[in-house]
């Protein structure tokens, strides 16, 4: 993994909080002081919450986990497309987004919900081989139903189940997306601002939540750490185990 400097940090405004009328008391540990009525962040804090984030999400790609990055603000929706999509042209598995607004029962109602993505996948392969016996008006509301259904969940229509993890952009605006995620056991990795509660974050990185800065250093610093960590896949052990098997018969067979 690459170092972090709060240097970095500081040029990408990470330290800045909300209004102090706006603090949540349970940040108050990431809270350095206050200027003009603004919270100042301890940026030793984020460098260590962003560090221990990134050591786990590289730590689950190379186990061939499942995460989701979840970035509905307007300051995120870009970065978390680009950043995601950045991943998987490398060659990333596993790795999918939510940029469009979490749909609730995403993790709590799987099952129904991964309906939708085959519904868009059928409609996709239709629009892109019409048949012949649907009129024009027909063809027209597919297209529209695989528009509004693309705008929800494009970013995980390849997703078999439940992800092992979320990475949120923004912990206080996507109250759903937690709830479900500790409903199911699914381990969070968040941007807490001083607004937001840490402490129902697993992986709470201390920063600020708003600026784009901010958002697009944390966001690349993690999906790295993804990138990095699909390259050490672990084979699975009946691979392993086969691989073993074969370099004993050839040797065997060499005698």
């Amino acid at each position: 993994m690459k170092e972090v400097t709060l240097e970095e940090l500081l040029e990408a405004g990470c330290h800045f909080g909300h209004q102090v009328n706006r603090r949540n008391p349970k940040a108050d540990v990431f809270i350095f002081e206050s200027r003009s009525n603004i919270h100042i962040i301890n940026l030793e804090k984020t460098r260590e919450g962003l560090i221990a984030a990134g050591k786990y999400l590289l730590d689950l790609s190379s186990k061939s986990g499942y995460v989701v990055f979840v970035g509905t603000k307007r300051q995120a929706k870009e970065i978390v497309h680009e950043d995601v999509e950045r991943a998987r042209k490398a060659g990333s598995k596993g790795i999918f987004y939510v940029t469009s607004r979490w749909v609730g029962g995403t993790l709590t109602n799987f099952s129904e919900v991964s309906k939708n993505f085959k519904r868009l996948s059928q409609l996709n392969e239709f629009i892109q081989n019409p048949q012949q016996e649907y009129t024009k008006r027909e063809i027209v509301l597919f297209t529209r139903e695989s528009d509004k259904l693309a705008n929800l969940y494009e970013g995980i229509a390849d997703m078999e189940r439940i992800p092992d993890a979320l990475v949120i952009i923004g912990t206080q605006l996507e109250t759903t997306a937690v709830r479900e995620a500790i409903k199911n056991n699914v381990t969070t990795v968040g941007i807490v601002d001083t607004n937001a509660d840490p402490t129902i974050i697993d992986y709470p990185i201390p920063a600020n939540d708003d600026a784009v800065g901010s958002i697009k250093l944390i966001t690349s610093y993690l999906v790295d750490a993804w990138i990095e960590g699909s390259k050490k896949t672990e084979k699975p052990a009946t691979t392993e185990a086969t691989e073993k098997k074969s370099v004993v018969k050839s040797k065997s067979g060499s005698k």
